[in-house]
């Protein structure tokens, strides 16, 4: 089912502003603005070291898990989905939604409660949005004329508000943004179908990893109970792991078609005509039904208690947060031990600061060698321990 969206989407008057960038580029081809934007991001090495990123479970585990790239690209088939159905902007949506991981730090959250928590010893905070941007507005430089990506507005406006919104006292650095104001449809889904995509991934991963068990998941999430029980009507002879593959993406529609449903009928009951209507409104428009957000909370809760804070993985959080708390710390003690390209920022941004965007950019396997090689630096007494200095 398609609904007739299309005046609120990022369309026509609405694409010329957002298409803005603050550099000029060239416009001698026929891809849209975000087009070019996604083309962007999907060459910038930031992006490429998505695939040495944790999701759940760290690519030492096994090559089949998901690592942040493959998330990612789960992602943008989710967004691609809705916005399709809901006559949004289809290029401006999967860019946002490629874009969307960009600033996560290595292993996963844990990685990013962990630099959060060695940066509010210096009075700061790490946001994986904030620092994306940060990311595609000067650390990929692959410009002659300039530092950064040089994405549009809307492209940059998405990778901060798609998951929140900002207040303009606290942040008066991304005023240009539209702080106060609601973020286009397309912006909105992406957090949902960031959501879609990591409950289903999740529960595939956790069953392989063998840490979750079927009939487990069965019994406690509703959602997937509801999937399973048909797909196990219509072939009784299949495998279980089959079934459960079948009924995943059962359940992964399910979201989708709520998703799609929902946001139309908020749209409509809203009275909302245009993308200023739905910028002017106190709420987002794109989220899931009551029902449907009841199961998505009952799920992740379940993944919380069984997979998320289970003993095996438990383990590699503490790890990443050793890893990670103790480089931070040599780093910050020991500045002239960071590559010479993060000097010259240290005078603007702050020491911390820098430390952590240099520890952010990281793969697990290369912070891992990182933590390794100054271990062993420690170890031989060329380098005393941050508290001995």
């Amino acid at each position: 089912m398609v609904h007739n969206l299309h005046a609120l989407g990022v369309f026509g008057e609405d694409e010329r502003v957002l298409s803005a960038r603050a550099h000029p580029a060239p416009t001698s081809d026929d891809r849209t603005a975000f087009e070019r934007d996604r083309d962007r991001v999907v060459q910038a090495r930031a992006f490429r070291r998505l695939a040495g990123k944790t999701q759940v479970f760290t690519s030492r585990a096994s090559d089949h898990f998901r690592s942040r790239l493959t998330h990612t690209m789960e992602v943008a088939q989710v967004a691609r989905h809705v916005a399709s159905a809901l006559n949004l902007n289809v290029d401006l949506t999967e860019t946002l939604a490629l874009v969307h991981d960009i600033g996560h730090p290595p292993f996963g959250h844990a990685g990013e409660r962990a630099l959060d928590d060695c940066l509010r010893h210096h009075g700061l905070r790490f946001d994986h949005n904030l620092h994306a941007l940060r990311i595609v507005e000067r650390f990929e430089q692959r410009y002659a004329g300039h530092r950064g990506l040089n994405l549009t507005l809307g492209t940059r406006e998405g990778i901060i508000k798609h998951s929140r919104d900002y207040a303009a006292l606290e942040h008066p650095e991304l005023s240009e943004y539209f702080l106060g104001l609601r973020p286009p449809i397309e912006a909105q889904v992406i957090d949902l179908a960031d959501e879609i995509a990591y409950l289903t991934a999740d529960l595939d991963d956790g069953v392989e990893s063998g840490l979750l068990e079927i009939g487990h998941v069965r019994e406690h999430v509703d959602i997937l109970r509801q999937s399973y029980l048909p797909v196990e009507r219509a072939h009784p002879n299949a495998e279980e792991k089959y079934i459960f593959h079948d009924a995943l993406q059962a359940m992964q529609k399910t979201l989708i078609m709520d998703l799609i449903h929902t946001t139309a009928a908020n749209v409509e009951r809203a009275g909302a005509k245009s993308l200023a209507d739905i910028r002017a409104l106190d709420h987002r428009v794109a989220i899931f039904s009551p029902q449907a957000e009841t199961q998505r909370r009952q799920e992740k809760q379940y993944l919380y208690d069984t997979l998320y804070t289970c003993e095996a993985l438990e383990l590699e959080h503490t790890k990443a947060e050793e890893v990670i708390t103790e480089l931070f710390e040599f780093w910050v003690n020991y500045p002239e031990e960071l590559p010479e390209s993060y000097v010259d920022d240290v005078k603007t941004d702050g020491l911390a600061r820098v430390v952590a965007d240099y520890i952010a950019g990281m793969t697990d396997n290369f912070i891992l060698l990182q933590y390794a090689e100054v271990r062993r630096r420690v170890r031989l007494g060329r380098v005393p321990f941050p508290e001995h200095r």
